[in-house]
């Protein structure tokens, strides 16, 4: 029988220049996959400025309202003192537009020029004088916001060397606001009647005070209902409910509801809390129940994530000294998980404070010219309010749209820091 010897295979000589080629492929790989990675977060900073810088653009302008300072005599004639808001008003206002051009005297040119005034003038001079009602039988000046019109012409908007039959404004009317301009009456101050308005059919008197007011309500409401019972049922989950198959279905569950689509949670509370147990619509109450649905996943998601986070030798620790299960989880775990559940659940507010079509099925899109006194009275959401602009035929919305889109945008910017700050100031590292 012959005897066979084995031979040891060559050592790779990591000097060669194949031993040199196959590195400078490996590194070669290295500086594609972090160039692929640098382009893709340019690609995604250059789009998300693409859309705040056309955001900016185009919603400045509602920032800033045109106003005419305008003198009004609140003549007691028109005006009684024992009741002023019965007053003639409108006699009132073409009184003082006829005092602002003394020269026209034709009633087709007292009207054109009237028209230079918001069609709110009326109503804003109506709740001064009732507010005041010492100014009766004297004169006072307030500033009234222009028409639509007028507003954009003094932006800019319009362009005054256009042809006549492509403007907006005749040049009879440019000529009437152009000496209001020469007189100092026309001003361009902070547009603060974007925050403190309600909704209005005119442009240059919408504001998102109801909106802002309707959303603040839902949040409410979704808080109130998701929060504990998100921390209650993830607690329930995590720390008490049996590993088996029921448990194991509801897992899988929570998990499909986290991606189901928000339309659907809005035809659920359509059906459910509108049809069935008659709650009213376009009510905060049925939005925020609405928007506690689409949270709860997440808060549960995120709160079993919190709890799983926390180190067993806290439990053992606290279970050694005789502490019950109740008492680790209440006054050991919970505590110490609450930053990341707090959180998982301003995330979750504030994506439900960016919905739309739920609230848009429940009716929360009424137009509303004064904010909900409470959870019971019709409202409407900043989102729905920037659908209601973006649909509405008048030019001046359009930026008026792009303007609430950056305060929806400021709101979430603020929620997402607050989290970030939330979990760094609280956060444990174990």
């Amino acid at each position: 029988m012959s005897e066979t010897t084995s031979i040891a295979p060559k050592p790779f000589d990591w000097s060669s220049p194949e031993a040199a080629a196959r590195r400078k492929r490996r590194y070669a790989a290295d500086r594609r996959l972090r160039l692929y990675g640098l382009i893709s977060i340019l690609t995604a900073i250059g789009l998300l400025g693409i859309l705040i810088t056309s955001l900016v653009i185009t919603g400045h302008t509602a920032f800033l309202q045109t106003k005419i300072a305008v003198t009004f005599t609140a003549d007691p004639d028109d005006i009684p003192a024992d009741n002023p808001a019965s007053g003639d008003f409108r006699a009132v206002v073409s009184n003082s537009v006829q005092g602002l051009f003394p020269g026209i005297d034709d009633p087709a040119a007292l009207r054109t020029a009237s028209n230079i005034l918001s069609n709110g003038a009326t109503n804003i001079v109506r709740n001064y004088v009732v507010s005041h009602p010492e100014v009766i039988g004297q004169t006072f000046t307030l500033e009234i916001p222009a028409s639509d019109p007028y507003d954009q012409l003094n932006k800019g908007v319009i362009d005054r060397d256009l042809p006549e039959n492509r403007r907006r404004v005749s040049d009879e009317e440019i000529a009437l606001f152009e000496s209001l301009e020469e007189r100092g009456l026309v001003s361009t101050p902070f547009n603060w009647g974007l925050f403190i308005n309600a909704d209005s059919r005119f442009p240059e008197l919408a504001g998102l005070a109801g909106a802002v007011v309707g959303s603040f309500y839902a949040l409410l409401v979704c808080f109130a209902i998701s929060f504990p019972v998100g921390i209650a049922a993830a607690i329930y989950l995590e720390e008490f409910a049996p590993k088996n198959r029921w448990t194991d279905l509801i897992e899988v569950n929570i998990n499909n509801l986290a991606a189901v689509p928000s339309i659907v949670f809005g035809l659920l509370g359509l059906a459910v809390f509108i049809q069935i147990f008659g709650l009213p619509r376009s009510a905060p109450l049925v939005g925020g129940l609405v928007l506690s649905l689409m949270t709860l996943p997440t808060i549960i998601i995120v709160t079993r994530a919190s709890l799983k986070s926390i180190p067993p030798s806290i439990r053992e620790a606290a279970l050694g000294i005789g502490a019950s299960k109740h008492e680790v989880i209440l006054h050991h775990v919970l505590p110490l998980a609450i930053p990341g559940i707090l959180t998982g659940t301003i995330i979750g507010l504030a994506q439900a404070l960016g919905e739309t079509a739920p609230l848009l099925l429940i009716g929360m899109n009424a137009f509303l010219t004064s904010p909900p006194g409470g959870i019971m009275d019709p409202a409407t959401a900043l989102p729905t309010q920037i659908f209601i602009w973006a649909d509405s035929p008048e030019r001046g919305f359009v930026s008026r749209t792009s303007a609430a889109i950056l305060v929806l945008l400021g709101f979430l910017i603020f929620m997402n820091a607050l989290a970030i700050f939330l979990r760094q100031r609280f956060e444990r590292r174990w």
